[in-house]
């Protein structure tokens, strides 16, 4: 790619994308160019996209910003294929790539680490990225959260020789429909776990993993595949004969809880204080410091920059706590997620009360044929809690399901049902709060749920 970049324009089709408008920042601060369009924008990305006056004008697509002088254009995810500005991009002849596409043109003469799997993706990029950071690597890398310490979820710089991405198993693009992990050619890739939750995307349980098996094998000779054991399905995929692709499994990191805080335990550093808890968070750390090392940082510096890992944004968040409460919020939404999310806050306080709650928002978790993937999942909490709103339910055009519909496939008796968010408010502030911990999980906001003031009130 030529060096100069202050001429090259390019165009983004649906610039409001959580890594679209990283992408767009990423590159203007490279110096291209860059303009877009979107139909709608919300935040956090109306205001990074402001900062840097990138925001367009109005929201529309108008093929007008479509001009020949234009190097490419970027393809977002939730722009349709028969998109105006599209179209006008395929008539002039325009370069139209994905952002997978475009993050592989961008690094093609890098080393390249996909991390990938249903779960804990987030947080094993995070933790990488937090661990070469400490260590004063250059590298560059795409993340699908904010992370302590990093101002942008994209880097894409010419000097680093590395780079670090979080690919996921969804379509790359309404024009392409590989998933995006497989257009990043990986030289190294981690698998943290296969779970089916997205029930609209993947039919069927074989098809998904099918992914996962398709990414494993196009790894190049001399490259690695690093992968959770405990897993059956990835033991299968990860220890199936590659010729000359190295095969690391993982397993949780050794590990100890102490009143309430967690310990790993290794034989040279002795006991390794951490931020993060839970038997999730120590398989992460087993596949961040496989990965690190083979990127050539040492046990001592891994295990020196882990400890001061706070986690990936809305993993986990401590909301609010006093002597003997804490609130968490966590993004947990998939079966998989609220199970090991749930039990970590239980093992973590053995001796205090759990309440959990679930929003169930998503187009899979409100399909009555996949509501029973939940079943049993919330078992570690003492009061279960699961929140659904029922026009969310109509909006998705799914059929209808009720309070019985849902305690039925959870199995659980005693599970409180809520569809109104006020009633949740009340039911959670009247509770007896001494010993007791709370945890939110959800990607939604359980119906606008006054979660500031619920806090303040719990913990007062």
């Amino acid at each position: 790619m030529s060096q100069n970049t202050s001429s090259r324009k390019i165009h983004f089709i649906s610039i409001g994308g959580s890594v679209m408008h990283n992408l767009a920042i990423a590159l203007h601060q490279k110096g291209y160019i860059v303009t877009g369009s979107d139909d709608e924008i919300y935040e956090p990305s109306v205001s990074r996209l402001a900062k840097h006056n990138l925001l367009p004008a109005e929201t529309g697509w108008f093929p007008g910003k479509i001009t020949a002088d234009l190097e490419s254009v970027i393809l977002g995810m939730h722009a349709r294929e028969d998109n105006p500005e599209l179209k006008k991009a395929q008539e002039l002849g325009i370069k139209v790539y994905s952002y997978p596409e475009y993050i592989f043109e961008q690094s093609v003469d890098k080393q390249r680490v996909v991390i990938a799997g249903s779960h804990g993706k987030t947080t094993i990029t995070s933790m990488i990225l937090h661990v070469l950071n400490f260590n004063k690597r250059v590298f560059n890398y795409l993340v699908g959260a904010q992370v302590e310490g990093f101002e942008n979820m994209v880097k894409l710089s010419d000097d680093a020789p590395v780079i670090v991405i979080e690919g996921d198993e969804y379509f790359t693009s309404p024009l392409d429909r590989t998933p995006k992990f497989m257009h990043y050619q990986p030289h190294m890739a981690l698998i943290s776990g296969i779970a089916w939750d997205h029930y609209n995307v993947f039919p069927t349980w074989e098809s998904y993993v099918k992914q996962f098996e398709l990414l494993a094998d196009s790894i190049p000779k001399a490259g690695a595949i690093v992968f959770d054991q405990t897993d059956d399905m990835l033991d299968v995929i990860g220890q199936k004969e590659r010729a000359d692709v190295v095969s690391i499994p993982y397993e949780a990191h050794p590990y100890k809880i102490e009143n309430g805080n967690t310990f790993l335990i290794t034989t040279d550093q002795g006991d390794v204080p951490l931020l993060v808890f839970g038997e999730h968070n120590m398989k992460n750390i087993s596949g961040a410091k496989a990965i690190c090392e083979r990127l050539g940082i040492t046990d001592e510096a891994f295990y020196t920059a882990i400890q001061s890992f706070k986690g990936a944004s809305k993993r986990m968040e401590l909301l609010g706590s006093n002597d003997t409460v804490n609130i968490y919020r966590d993004f947990a939404h998939a079966p998989s997620k609220v199970e090991a999310t749930t039990a970590a806050v239980k093992a973590q306080f053995p001796d205090r009360k759990l309440i959990a709650c679930a929003e169930l928002h998503t187009f899979s978790s409100l399909n009555k044929t996949f509501l029973k993937q939940y079943r049993r999942k919330m078992n570690a909490a003492d009061i279960a809690i699961v929140y659904y709103n029922p026009l969310t339910v109509e909006h998705k055009r799914l059929e209808p399901i009720t309070e019985t519909d849902i305690r039925e496939a959870f199995k659980r008796e005693d599970l409180n049902v809520f569809t109104d968010s006020k009633k949740l408010y009340d039911f959670l502030e009247k509770q007896e709060w001494k010993d007791t911990n709370l945890l939110l999980m959800s990607s939604g906001t359980f119906g606008e749920l006054d979660t500031k003031s619920l806090v303040e009130k719990i913990i007062k």
